[in-house]
């Protein structure tokens, strides 16, 4: 196998060997690969049954490599300068990696990911090229996804021809016959029994990396590498055990540090864990995009995951990873040779998480929590219909140019802040969920943000965009262990755009989806507390800052 895995355990050890001859013992390896849904005791297995397509998808996809490369070219020659692939989750986050991982040929079409539903996002990517110019992929594995379905109706009238669309969906999906009647370029059908955070080396991930002018067989060749690899007990299996054993143990914080240039791929992990794992009050917290700290900013709950690239500078993670190693954190290493090695990452975590779902006793391939704020979401959206208007926020405290809701006890923002923080413990972690328009100064704050309370709490921190995490973490937040803390941040955009065929506008559907969100964590016992950052995101972020650190100073005095 091109890339090496390594596994360091430390007092951890034997309890991760045991579990490994546990799982030894009931011919895991060979079930799992045979899709034996009853591999995973303790889950409804026609469930799991009805999902286990993604083990066998590389040889699936070899035989198709001709077609997808084959339409790659077709879209080239037709004179398509850049492509919007419009998604959510498991349907976008394998394409946003590999264009953000992989250099620029002159095969490659510029490759822009639309899941945000802020106003400003939407607008950014219709207006940053020639649309008449412009193939739109729409991503919808059920075909009924309230993202995909809004962004397809906003460009299909922006855009106007239907040559320029392309359709990747489930057979029989509501989305098939649509896009078919309309006459989209290519409709692709991919497979029901794979889910969508399994769906990287299907048609969701293969079609985007053809466009993308990546070699697709090596891509699927060096997946194959894995498949080999571990026809017995091999190191995808050994990396589920031991995630799931440490889980048990408490050690549920699964963090990775990457390198710069594989920083991307902590996205995508994070969504294949939290979704797969964090279900039934137990689960596996992923932590990505966090800069590696000292030992004395971690509790004992951390499982590191450092992700090395052989063309990276990888000296400032390596002073920083053997400085935890030596502070007795278990740690895995793996090292990819160049970014081809993405393809055979997707397969060692998919297996490894399928693998600790096992050790967890769960299904690690449903979401039953999901579907909480997408209900209340359409409630409020149902308002708009009605009224006009989304209904009005209660509970309100307003200073400095923020405004927050959540915490009905306080007078002012600040001590809003204070009684939030003040109930974190050891083991618990905080959650920054950012309903904003993404922008490389924002982002760069935000991580910051992320860092400082990593730092000032000693709890994991974890960040994500809004409705993105939704797709992804969100499944974790709210059927995971209940010990996160959110702090949700939302702003008044003066940018705004109708959505066809809805009552709602851009503006009102993001605003939506995180007071749903926020009323679906409440309702599960969640703590909660939304920040409005008011006109402009980077002004208001910057004052929400020094107000946290002056809540922090009280919480500790």
């Amino acid at each position: 196998m091109d890339n090496a895995q390594l596994l360091i355990l430390d007092r951890f050890e034997g309890d991760v060997n045991a579990r490994v001859q546990e799982l030894r013992a009931r011919d895991f390896p060979d079930r799992f690969w045979k899709k034996d849904a009853t591999a995973w005791e303790g889950a409804n297995q026609n469930d799991v049954a009805s999902m286990l397509g993604w083990i066998d998808v590389v040889d699936t996809m070899l035989e198709r490599v001709d077609e997808i490369e084959g339409f790659a070219q077709e879209v080239r020659d037709a004179g398509f300068e850049r492509v919007i692939l419009a998604g959510m989750g498991g349907s976008s986050l394998a394409p946003y990696v590999l264009s953000k991982v992989f250099p620029t040929t002159d095969a490659s079409l510029p490759l822009h990911v639309l899941d945000s539903t802020h106003p400003a996002t939407v607008q950014e990517i219709e207006r940053a090229g020639s649309l008449e110019k412009t193939l739109v992929i729409v991503s919808s594995k059920s075909g009924s996804t309230a993202e995909p379905t809004a962004f397809d109706s906003y460009l299909f009238e922006k855009v106007g021809n239907p040559q320029n669309f392309v359709a990747i969906t489930d057979p029989g999906s509501p989305f098939q016959q649509s896009a078919e009647g309309r006459g989209f370029r290519k409709v692709f059908l991919n497979f029901a029994d794979i889910g969508g955070r399994f769906s990287a080396l299907s048609y969701f991930g293969l079609v985007p990396a053809a466009l993308l002018g990546i070699d697709v067989r090596q891509l699927l060749e060096r997946a194959k590498h894995v498949v080999n690899a571990n026809q017995g007990f091999g190191p995808a299996f050994e990396l589920g055990a031991a995630m799931g054993e440490l889980a048990r143990l408490g050690v549920d914080k699964l963090t990775f540090l990457t390198v710069p240039e594989l920083a991307p791929l902590g996205l995508w992990l994070e969504q294949l864990v939290a979704e797969s794992t964090g279900k039934q009050e137990t689960g596996i917290l992923p932590v990505a995009g966090e800069e590696a700290g000292p030992p004395s900013v971690y509790g004992q709950d951390r499982f590191f995951a450092i992700v090395r690239m052989a063309s990276a500078d990888c000296s400032f993670i390596d002073i920083r990873a053997a400085a935890l190693r030596d502070a007795g954190h278990p740690m895995v290493t793996v090292d990819l040779k160049d970014p081809y090695d993405i393809a055979a990452e997707f397969l060692r975590w998919e297996i490894a998480t399928a693998t600790a779902g096992a050790v967890l006793a769960i299904n690690p391939f449903d979401q039953p929590n999901v579907q909480e704020a997408k209900d209340v979401t359409k409630r409020l959206l149902k308002s708009v219909e009605e009224q006009g208007s989304l209904p009005e926020r209660d509970g309100g405290v307003s200073d400095h140019g923020l405004t927050a809701y959540g915490e009905s006890c306080a007078d002012d923002v600040l001590e809003s802040l204070t009684i939030f923080f003040s109930g974190t413990r050891p083991g618990d972690y905080v959650a920054i969920h950012a309903y904003l328009h993404e922008t490389p100064e924002l982002d760069e704050a935000l991580h910051t943000f992320q860092r400082d309370l990593r730092d000032a709490l000693g709890l994991a921190t974890t960040f994500g965009y809004g409705p993105r995490f939704l797709h992804s973490t969100g499944q974790y937040h709210k059927g995971g262990t209940n010990t996160g803390h959110f702090l949700q941040l939302t702003d008044q955009s003066s940018a705004d755009a109708a959505i066809p065929g809805q009552a709602a506008s851009w503006k009102q559907f993001v605003q939506a989806q995180a007071q749903g969100d926020m009323e679906a964590l409440k309702a599960k016992g969640r703590r909660v507390i939304s920040v409005d950052l008011g006109a402009d995101a980077s002004a208001g972020l910057a004052t929400l800052r020094k107000a946290v650190e002056v809540a922090l100073q009280r919480r500790s005095s």
